[in-house]
């Protein structure tokens, strides 16, 4: 996968005691809150777990965002475990 890249002045991250890791999840979160990124991509983006980024912007007061496509390949996830484990 390719991935771009961000400048961002040590600086700025000293100023707002930020670390590249922690930068990163706040990124994740404000385009999450934004509903710019689907919590998968944003989960990705921190570097964390599904779980751990759920818990993460809950603790923010951030809702879950849960449309039909992800209630769609949800079940698809389901029907294809099922199917593998009778």
């Amino acid at each position: 996968m390719a991935a771009a890249q961000i400048e961002i002045p040590e600086d700025v991250l000293d100023s707002a005691r930020l670390t590249v890791a922690e930068a990163k999840r706040e990124l994740a979160l404000a385009l999450y809150s934004q509903q710019r990124l689907s919590a998968g991509k944003a989960r990705a983006l921190a570097g964390l777990s599904l779980w751990e980024f759920r818990q993460l912007s809950a603790s923010r007061g951030i809702p879950v965002h849960y449309d039909e496509s992800e209630l769609a390949e949800d079940l698809k996830a389901i029907d294809c475990w099922e199917r593998s484990h009778p």
